[in-house]
């Protein structure tokens, strides 16, 4: 048992079950925490942060523990900011804005907005699970982000704590200062950190203004480092708290904008014969302003057909398939961008499969969902590992970038599932490692490195909308550079002098490999956790109660 300072004993939990149940996230970390907290109020996560700043033990701020990249595991304190923090969920029509607590979940606002015909439009594919809060540390995208932008589109405001164990609220510049009843913090409150950035940090970032634009990639969706180029163009507190993965500070409130709930919607299925041709039909349908452009590659389509699904013989597939989705305010609105669209890919596309009816797109879509249950069932020793699982390129540079992948795939030996946001020019990948192979951790990260290295050789980024985590953390200075690292680090220190804020997220340097949930050195916990971790895991139980998995 980790011997903890006294003045924490009565906020943090240290019993072995309870570390192990918090030992992991998704993705492919197992990290055993040094103890878990649950605060339950506004003034209990303050002195839990006044307490962990004073003995310097670091804080690993956590909702559903649904983020990828190691975000949300660690050796320091978990602080669960889900089981028992206060829920706000209160939604205004009339200005067309919700104020939510951080453990609220998307699905759950967009039940209760939709009773006003609204919602919040990102969709990651997590969002029956995914907390609020974590979407907002991450700046959360999805499918529909072609059309409607990630989370830090919608936010306009963000009640969080500091690393000194102030709170305080963060509006965007220009914003009413209207919070909705019961919305903690205080909005009157003044922040120290932000005195410490405006301070230390903000003239640096001013002065590093053209190195700041010549680093950044120019991809539609960018979430490695910090937000410098954002804030630059807006000077706006909020755009660096957004997608900072709870370095900065932990969020506790948010204030959305939301949008109506779309009257009609059309979709196509598109088959193309190459990768070359998937810059061409990507562009043809962006210009149409779609609300997704998917991607299932090959490598996709094959784990379907090998399992009898999808309705096409391996050998009978296309080299990609693009699912594509319109949304627009009538049905004659709908059906005419889908005759347009068809008309745009009249020289590339090989079919084209239009869903004019809920029940047709129901059943065109099923093929994007198909792959999961697949790589759910796959055996022990063959595990579906989220490594090489993030990296955006600009359109023009896509069907550069999944050669890449498959190119690294076939060098390395290891076999990969290509999927992605196509209309961002995001791509998410599967590796399936024999994990009974005694080089497999070696050659996994061959492939993982010479990925992300085409992904920066290509304007890419490799962090597009899940964050760093530990997982990618060790690849920004390749993108950005030492002056852009040395910013990002600048800014880190005036909002936490002290570092106990997710310590070895964003800017660790620990290899990207350590501390795997599978291996040789795999961290031993009591074997009914384990494998409630993996049920969890395969059946994206997220929204399981870890206290509950740690009983006896």
């Amino acid at each position: 048992m980790p011997d903890l300072p006294s003045s924490l004993s009565s906020i943090v939990r240290t019993d072995p079950r309870l570390r192990a149940a918090y030992a992991e996230g998704a993705g492919i970390y197992r990290i055993i925490p040094a103890g878990v907290a649950i605060p339950g109020s506004l003034a209990e996560l303050q002195s839990l942060v006044r307490l962990a700043a004073a003995e310097g033990l670091g804080l690993i701020p956590r909702g559903a523990g649904s983020g990828i990249p190691g975000n949300t595991v660690g050796e320091g304190i978990i602080v669960d900011l889900r089981e028992a923090m206060p829920r706000v969920l209160a939604v205004d029509p009339l200005h067309r804005e919700a104020v939510t607590s951080a453990n609220v979940t998307q699905q759950e606002l967009n039940v209760e907005a939709a009773t006003h015909g609204l919602r919040l439009p990102p969709d990651p594919s997590s969002a029956r699970w995914a907390t609020l809060g974590g979407m907002v540390s991450t700046n959360a995208a999805g499918a529909r982000t072609v059309r409607y932008g990630a989370a830090r589109e919608w936010v306009t405001g963000l009640g969080v704590v500091t690393a000194d164990g102030e709170a305080g609220w963060l509006l965007r510049s220009g914003a009413a200062r209207r919070v909705l009843p019961d919305a903690e913090p205080d909005p009157g409150a003044s922040l120290e950190a932000l005195s410490r950035f405006y301070r230390d940090a903000a003239p640096r970032i001013r002065f590093a203004a053209e190195t700041v634009a010549a680093r950044f990639p120019r991809v539609r969706k960018n979430t490695a480092g910090y937000a410098l180029d954002r804030w630059i163009s807006t000077e706006d507190d909020v755009d660096l708290l957004v997608g900072a993965e709870g370095t900065l500070g932990l969020i506790t409130t948010i204030r959305w904008r939301l949008a109506p709930v779309p009257a009609a919607r059309s979709s196509l299925k598109v088959a193309l014969s190459s990768l070359d041709d998937l810059e061409t039909a990507v562009r043809a349908l962006v210009a149409l302003d779609p609300s997704a452009v998917e991607l299932l590659d090959r490598t996709f389509l094959e784990l379907v057909a090998q399992a009898g699904l999808g309705g096409q013989p391996s050998g009978a597939l296309p080299e990609a398939t693009l699912l594509v989705e319109f949304e627009r305010e009538t049905a004659a609105a709908a059906r005419g961008v889908a005759g347009d669209a068809v008309r745009s890919l009249r020289d590339v596309a090989t079919d084209v499969e239009t869903a004019l009816t809920p029940e047709e797109e129901h059943r065109l879509w099923e093929l994007r969902h198909a792959a999961s249950p697949i790589l759910a069932r796959l055996p022990v020793s063959r595990r579906s590992m989220q490594v090489i699982e993030d990296g955006c390129v600009p359109l023009p540079r896509l069907g550069a970038y999944v050669g890449a992948i498959r190119q690294g795939s076939a060098e390395w030996g290891i076999p990969v599932v290509i999927f992605g946001h196509a209309g961002d020019g995001n791509v998410h990948v599967n590796a399936l490692p024999e994990t009974t192979a005694p080089d497999w951790e070696v050659r996994l990260a061959g492939l993982y490195r010479d990925v992300n290295a085409a992904a920066i050789r290509l304007g890419g980024t490799v962090s597009g909308e899940h964050g760093d985590g530990r997982l990618r953390a060790p690849f920004l200075e390749a993108q950005y550079g030492t002056e852009v690292m040395d910013l990002f680090r600048l800014v880190k220190r005036s909002f936490d002098p002290r570092g106990i804020l997710n310590p070895g997220v964003k800017l660790g340097s620990e290899p990207p490999l350590s501390h795997l949930k599978v291996g040789r050195d795999v961290a031993e916990i009591p074997a009914d956790i384990g494998w409630a971790l993996r049920e969890i895991e395969r059946t994206g139980g997220y929204a399981r109660s870890r206290g509950a998995i740690a009983e006896p």
